[in-house]
């Protein structure tokens, strides 16, 4: 295995490479558009991402209540708090915007003021009837439109909390769509091209400001602004690391074929997508950009040696044949440590994090052949570089910086550690201050209208994060039994007290209903009946719910009448406190609902995110010892030594735990977007460790196994390319900042706050505990301190001096 990665065998990839040029080119064209012809295949995602696995318990309950009572993320909500609502003029384009979403077949059923029903006995078929509350050829009245509001805030409380407000006055609309569109396609053209044009035009004709929300229609809005955000990312990405490339190296060819790879490298990311049939969700819409960033440090890496090489003998072919001779076993350790750092998020158990990992691993050692061969190939065909080319090696700024760093770690070793050690005590306080965050739309864009919408529906009808508890009564029919009733009834009040929560909804709220009606709609009779009126008022109920399109309790019990449903909403700011108010209802439904009879499930889509959260913690922090792990068995592999392999953990342990510190400092929680940060800023970040100790591993052989000496000439060599990519990766994934999601914001900021840590550490810490671990054998040894803008000279050069 050794002897494939020698020396000889990247001669033989670099003699290939360069003899075989028009096939090797050849062959990426074909594999370009093979790749391009899977992008037919790419599609978006329709749901949120689930972050749990399919065998967790957590996600077996949630799906037997999808299958019960089906998808519960079906409901939009439209609300308005003005009084111009109930005139004329504004109550005549609501009932038009109404009508036109009951009128589409994405939508299953519309409770609204202008075709509300109430319910009202009949007594000669011994059921209730659905009746209109509004007397449509009135409402040209403002006197009875008031009439009306006040008939609605005091005589109807089963509509209270769900329709309206009674303390503000604020009103609003419930559609709910049909369950099969979703999770489809059907849902964006209806959100997009049905409700969003309606909605604007009753703005235009009233100038009422509606407000909109909902689950379907917020996954609709965030997706498509992801969507928006791809091409901002990937521009921005190009645009910064090309401008960082022709900075350092001056050069419009050079930077020309970085641009060309890694813009070869975003069409085969999108290849990939289409290939494995991923969809594009929230992760996998950074790839492309990821790809980018990542890419250009291979080049710059690459291209600094061909410089460095060609300064020495002014030969172009040799100095080529040296890139791949010389680095080519550097530059594949560091690229598959970034992608193992990726790789580890595919042993997660989860889809969503599978997926980025495969695709991301994939695309990593994909630019890394492409780099390995089109570089030199390009190159080849090109004039030699000029001198203006290659006086980056010789840049004063840079000189003086890397003279400063290595001056600091001949002489100033202990200052080093010192400084190591109060910064990571420092990163410990500050981790004991993180908390973890189980809010479902805290990473949404904040300035977008939608999210304002959402804080006004929190506000006014306390959230819309649907939370539910299903309630199987183990036989047929249990449910309408009385002492079933008050069973929820009492679990009800608990979670009516709980002030995170809304009001309750079940089967109970259309019961009660039933008995106002019973005694002709008198509010003060909105409640249970008694044992001595339930045989004739539940026989009413009963047949009020049997299946039709405009049955208001339809979904809230099961065609058996064994499961019954309690949905409530929660304010997405409470969920930190998830866990506690789960316990709460927990305690209660323990208590009044006998295990032998009952079974209680708590679930909805807030619960499953929350505890995802949970669930990507602990599966991550495995996922980082896993990779540490890997990491250590390739420093193990170069140099059988576990110093080394000390020395290769130590530097990238510690800007992990600063970027952790400062999220405690600064009050950023943990949540699935800021937990990713560290498993990928470690890939990224081992890629200078590697780099450095691969090239140490070389400079050793070529100096009898002088310490000193080989970890000098080692940073001479190699620190450059380190500060040039790391400045590109901190500056690179600083473009995420451009997003409105604030989880995306978090991952590009924290990400390029530890890289940087990450390369202080790897430029300082890294030489320098790898001459104190080998000091014993350092200490024995004579040598002469090279200075840090010498490059000694080739082989050659040694045997034409020794000729003359």
């Amino acid at each position: 295995m050794i002897k494939w990665f020698s020396l000889g065998f990247w001669e033989l990839i670099a003699r290939v490479v360069l003899r075989n040029r028009i096939l090797m080119l050849s062959i990426i064209v074909a594999i370009t558009a093979l790749l391009a012809m899977q992008w037919k295949n790419i599609h978006f995602t329709f749901t949120e991402a689930n972050l749990l696995p399919d065998d967790n318990i957590v996600n077996i309950e949630y799906n037997a209540f999808l299958n019960k009572f089906g998808e519960e993320g079906n409901l939009v909500i439209l609300g308005v708090k003005d009084n111009a609502i109930f005139t004329p003029k504004a109550y005549t384009s609501w009932s038009k915007l109404m009508n036109s979403l009951k009128g589409d077949k994405a939508v299953d059923l519309v409770i609204s003021l202008n075709d509300l029903k109430k319910l009202q006995k009949n007594d000669s078929l011994e059921t209730f009837e659905l009746v209109p509350f509004v007397n449509q050829s009135k409402t040209v009245d403002k006197a009875y439109l008031q009439k009306i509001k006040t008939a609605l805030f005091n005589d109807l409380p089963f509509y209270e909390g769900l329709l309206f407000n009674k303390r503000s006055g604020s009103i609003r609309s419930a559609v709910y769509l049909d369950k099969k569109i979703v999770n489809t396609a059907a849902r964006k053209e209806f959100i997009l091209g049905k409700l969003v044009p309606a909605v604007e035009t009753f703005e235009k004709e009233t100038g009422i400001d509606l407000r909109v929300s909902g689950m379907p229609y917020i996954r609709t809005l965030n997706a498509q602004t992801i969507l928006n955000e791809i091409g901002i990312f990937i521009g921005a990405s190009l645009l910064v690391t090309s401008l960082l490339f022709f900075f350092f190296f001056r050069s419009f060819r050079a930077t020309l074929i970085s641009m060309i790879i890694v813009i070869i490298g975003v069409m085969w990311s999108f290849g990939f997508l289409g290939l494995l049939n991923y969809e594009i969700t929230v992760l996998t819409a950074l790839v492309p950009s990821l790809i980018i960033v990542i890419g250009i440090p291979n080049c710059i890496f690459l291209t600094n040696k061909y410089h460095q090489e060609y300064k020495v003998h002014r030969n172009k072919v040799k100095a080529l044949q040296r890139v791949t001779t010389k680095v080519g076993m550097a530059t594949l350790m560091t690229n598959l440590t970034t992608a193992i750092g990726f790789a580890t998020f595919i042993a997660s158990n989860n889809q969503l994090l599978l997926e980025f990992g495969v695709v991301t691993s994939i695309n990593i050692m994909a630019l890394f052949f492409l780099c390995i061969i089109v570089i030199p190939i390009f190159h080849s065909y090109i004039p030699p570089p000029k001198d203006r080319h290659i006086e980056h090696l010789d840049r004063n700024y840079v000189k003086v910086f890397m003279a400063w760093i290595l001056r600091n770690v001949k002489y100033n070793r202990f200052s080093i550690y010192v400084v190591a050690v109060i910064l990571l005590v420092i990163s410990i306080i500050g981790i004991y201050k993180m908390r973890i965050s189980g809010s479902l739309i805290e990473d949404m864009p904040k300035k977008e209208a939608f999210f304002e919408d959402i804080v006004f529906f929190e506000k006014e009808f306390d959230g819309v994060m649907p939370l539910e508890i299903m309630i199987d009564t183990k036989r047929k029919k249990g449910v309408m039994k009385l002492s079933t009733l008050k069973r929820m009834e009492e679990l009800e009040e608990t979670i009516d007290e709980i002030p995170e929560l809304s009001k309750p909804i079940s089967i109970v709220n259309l019961v009660k209903y039933s008995k106002q009606a019973y005694y002709n709609g008198n509010p003060e009779y909105y409640e249970l009946p008694t044992s001595q009126e339930q045989s004739f008022i539940l026989s009413y109920a009963k047949n009020a719910t049997k299946n039709s399109k405009d049955n208001l309790m339809k979904s809230y019990v099961d065609s058996t009448g064994q499961y019954a449903r309690i949905t409530t909403f929660m304010r997405d700011e409470s969920g930190d406190n998830i866990a506690k108010i789960e316990a709460e209802i927990r305690k209660k439904a323990d208590k009044i609902f006998p295990s032998d009879q009952y079974k209680v499930t708590i679930t909805g889509k807030a619960l499953v995110f929350q505890k995802g959260t949970g669930y990507l913690l602990d599966n991550l922090l495995s996922s980082l010892i896993f990779a540490f792990f890997l990491t250590a068995l390739l420093v193990a592999f170069m140099f059988r030594s576990f110093k080394m392999v000390l020395v290769s953990i130590i530097p990238n342990l510690l800007p992990l735990m600063l970027t952790a510190g400062i999220m405690g400092f600064l009050d950023i929680p943990l949540k699935p977007s800021t937990i990713l940060v560290f498993g990928i800023a470690f890939g990224l970040s081992v890629d200078d460790t590697v780099r450095f100790l691969s090239q140490y591993r070389e400079e050793l052989n070529k100096n009898n196994w002088k310490i000193r000496k080989s970890v000098y000439a080692t940073f001479t060599d190699a620190g450059l390319s380190m500060f040039y990519t790391s400045i590109v990766l901190f500056f690179g994934f600083s473009v995420f900042m451009l997003s409105s999601f604030g989880g995306t914001i978090a991952l590009g900021g924290l990400i390029s706050l530890t890289l940087l840590f990450g390369m202080l550490s790897n430029l300082m810490l890294l030489p320098a505990l790898v001459l104190t671990l080998n000091k014993t054998l350092a200490n024995e040894q004579d040598f002469i301190e090279p200075k840090i803008d010498i490059i000694e000279p080739s082989d050659e050069e040694i045997d034409a001096l020794k000729k003359k």
